[in-house]
C-alpha cells in the first residue's frame, strides 16, 4: 500500500479553504495533516473538513514537523519566494501559489535550492493538469487548425470595491499581471510551445497597482511565428477566454478555461470549415485534485511534473518583459 503524502498548508487563506484544502483531502495518496495559523477562528473550518487536522501556531512550527512531507503555500505574492526557500531548507516538497516569484531571477534561486535539495518545488499552475488544456495542446500539435497564426487570451474580473484585497495593494505584490497574467501567457505558452518574441504593452494603474494590461506582439514557436494578444483586468466585467486560430480552424477555450466548473462548465471547441464545431465537455474534472495527484506521482514515482519551475520561469520572463516595455495609459 502506498503511503500517502502528508501535506501542510502555510496560512488559512480563503482560497486554500475553498479549493486546495478540499483538493488535498480528495486526492488519491494525499493526506491533509496540518495547517499553520495563529487564528483559531480561521482554523475551525479546515478542521471541520479534516477532523484531526493538526494546527500549528506558526509557519516555522509546521516546517519543523518531521511528519509533514509537503507544504502548500497560498500566502500573498511577496512572501512566496521567502517561504518556498524556507520550506525546501526544512526538507519539504513545495507547491506554491502563482506567481511563485515576482521576478524571473528569483525563480533561479528556487531552482538552485530545488536542485540542491533533491526535492520537488513547483508553482500551482493547475490548468496544465486539466484535460481541456491537454486536448487543446493535442489539437494544435496534431495540426487540427493548421499552423497557429494568432492566439489571444483574456481574463478579467472586478474587485474595485475591495481595496483591502491583497491584489489591490502594491506592498503585497498586487496587480492584474501578477495575479492572472500568469494564466493568459502561461496558457498560450503551454498549448503552442512558443515564447514571446516582440512585446508592446499598455497598462493602467490605480494607487500604485497595475489594474489593466493590454499586451500584443509576436510569439515564436516550433512551427513558426504568430501574433498574439493578452488582456487582463481587475476592473472589468468577468471574462475568461483563450482562442488559437489557424487557416484550417479555430480552438476556443471560453467557458471555464481558468476557473473550470466554477466560472462555467469546462468546455473546449474545435471550429472547422462549414460551420462544423466539435465540442468536448469536462463536467467532472477538478484540476486542483489532478494537480495534487500529479505532484504526488512526481514525488513518489519520479514521474515528470507537468509544470516544472523552468516553465514557470518562462512565463515570468514574459511578464517581466511586459512591465519593462509597458507605457501607462490614463484612467
Amino acid at each position: 500500500m502506498v503511503k500517502p503524502i502528508r501535506w501542510g498548508i502555510l496560512g488559512a487563506s480563503n482560497f486554500a479553504l475553498n479549493f486546495m484544502a478540499p483538493a488535498i483531502h480528495l486526492a488519491r495518496n494525499a493526506e491533509l495533516a496540518a495547517l499553520a495559523t495563529s487564528a483559531a477562528a480561521k482554523a475551525a473550518p479546515f478542521q471541520e473538513l479534516c477532523p484531526g487536522l493538526e494546527v500549528q501556531p506558526s509557519y516555522e512550527a509546521l516546517l519543523a514537523d518531521p511528519a509533514i512531507d509537503a507544504v502548500y503555500i497560498p500566502l500573498p505574492n511577496h512572501l512566496h519566494v521567502e517561504w518556498t526557500l524556507k520550506a525546501l531548507a526544512a526538507g519539504k516538497h513545495v507547491l506554491c501559489e502563482k506567481p511563485i516569484a515576482m521576478h524571473a531571477a528569483d525563480i533561479d534561486r528556487i531552482i538552485a535550492a530545488r536542485d540542491a535539495s533533491g526535492l520537488l518545488a513547483a508553482e500551482a499552475f493547475m490548468i496544465v493538469h486539466h484535460p481541456q488544456w491537454l486536448r487543446a495542446r493535442e489539437w494544435v500539435a496534431g495540426g487540427e487548425i493548421g499552423r497557429v497564426e494568432h492566439a489571444d487570451a483574456a481574463f478579467c474580473y472586478d474587485n474595485r470595491d475591495d481595496l483591502d484585497n491583497i491584489r489591490n495593494r502594491p506592498e503585497t505584490g498586487g496587480g492584474s499581471l501578477p495575479d492572472i497574467g500568469v494564466y493568459t501567457f502561461g496558457s498560450m505558452r503551454f498549448v503552442t510551445g512558443a515564447e514571446p518574441a516582440d512585446i508592446t504593452a499598455a497598462i493602467r494603474r490605480e494607487n500604485g497597482v497595475e489594474t489593466f494590461a493590454q499586451v500584443t506582439g509576436t510569439m515564436s514557436g516550433p512551427t513558426g511565428g504568430f501574433t498574439f494578444a493578452s488582456m487582463t483586468s481587475m476592473r472589468l466585467f468577468t471574462r475568461q477566454e483563450v482562442v488559437f486560430q489557424g487557416p484550417k480552424g479555430l480552438i476556443r477555450v471560453a467557458h471555464g478555461p481558468f476557473n473550470a466548473n466554477v466560472f462555467a462548465e469546462a468546455r473546449i471547441e474545435l471550429h472547422r470549415p462549414g460551420l462544423h464545431v466539435v465540442t468536448e465537455r469536462f463536467p467532472a474534472a477538478n484540476h486542483y485534485v489532478l494537480q495534487v495527484e500529479a505532484f504526488g506521482r512526481s514525488v513518489r514515482e519520479g514521474v515528470a511534473y507537468g509544470c516544472p519551475l523552468e516553465f514557470s520561469r518562462g512565463t515570468q520572463v514574459a511578464l517581466d518583459r511586459v512591465m519593462a516595455a509597458a507605457t501607462d495609459i490614463p484612467l
